[in-house]
């Protein structure tokens, strides 16, 4: 078995386990009521409700990290960024980037591929108001540990918001990459390269308070994936 091979097995068991996490009751109870309930606008559909397993090859050589999924997108979905207004703004800009397949992501059955990178998040359900606990933080933590070991051809890794970027700090001191938080500091288009010549990056987040105010617009990120495709050397 080659690396690749042993990548995508490792990662497939690690979704696996994903989807059936039932480490936090407060969140798990937040999903299957979300599911139950609904949204007017989707009283046909079946909501995934459970924690949101990853999104894109093993081989990807650039990682997204986001939050956590949207009560009614991606716990709706079962698929990162999908189906809310969060991911309406980040798949098209995907695209043009060269990342994704199409531009637009409705539903885990609609086609979408995605291209050298991966997209994940620090939380893998949907926290109340969007903001999970601490404790829900460190139960998750174990499995962006595994994530990154097992993303062998990993170079850049893109932190959409300051949680994402604090989470992904966090796992550098879990796995003794650093000792202490030092400079790395959030920012939008910050840049830091890591003790193992891997970059870390960071973004403000796609969400609607973000996008519809101006604080976040599509140049500006379009230009941090620009960027990383060069750092992950997948420029043209």
């Amino acid at each position: 078995m080659g690396v690749k091979d042993l990548s995508e097995s490792e990662l497939a068991v690690l979704n696996e386990q994903v989807v059936s996490c039932e480490r936090c009751a407060r969140l798990r109870e937040y999903c299957r009521e979300i599911g139950e309930k609904k949204r007017r606008a989707y009283l046909g559909w079946e909501y995934w409700a459970k924690p949101v397993p990853s999104f894109g090859p093993a081989g990807a050589r650039v990682l997204l990290l986001g939050l956590a999924p949207g009560a009614h997108g991606s716990n709706r979905t079962g698929r990162p960024f999908t189906g809310d207004g969060s991911g309406g703004f980040l798949y098209p800009l995907l695209y043009e980037a060269g990342f994704a397949s199409q531009p637009a992501a409705v539903s885990r059955e609609d086609g979408m591929r995605l291209v050298d990178v991966r997209i994940t998040s620090v939380v893998r359900c949907a926290p109340p108001g969007n903001k999970p606990l601490l404790d829900e933080l460190a139960n998750c933590a174990p499995y962006l540990d595994a994530e990154v070991a097992a993303m062998r051809r990993l170079r850049v890794i893109v932190c959409l918001g300051r949680v994402a970027f604090d989470g992904f700090v966090a796992h550098l001191v879990r796995t003794g990459q650093i000792t202490k938080r030092r400079e790395l500091l959030f920012g939008h288009g910050v840049e830091y390269q890591l003790s193992d010549g891997r970059w870390l990056l960071g973004c403000y987040h796609p969400s609607l308070q973000n996008t519809n105010t101006g604080k976040l617009t599509a140049p500006m990120m379009l230009r941090v994936f620009t960027r990383a495709r060069e750092l992950a050397g997948l420029s043209d």
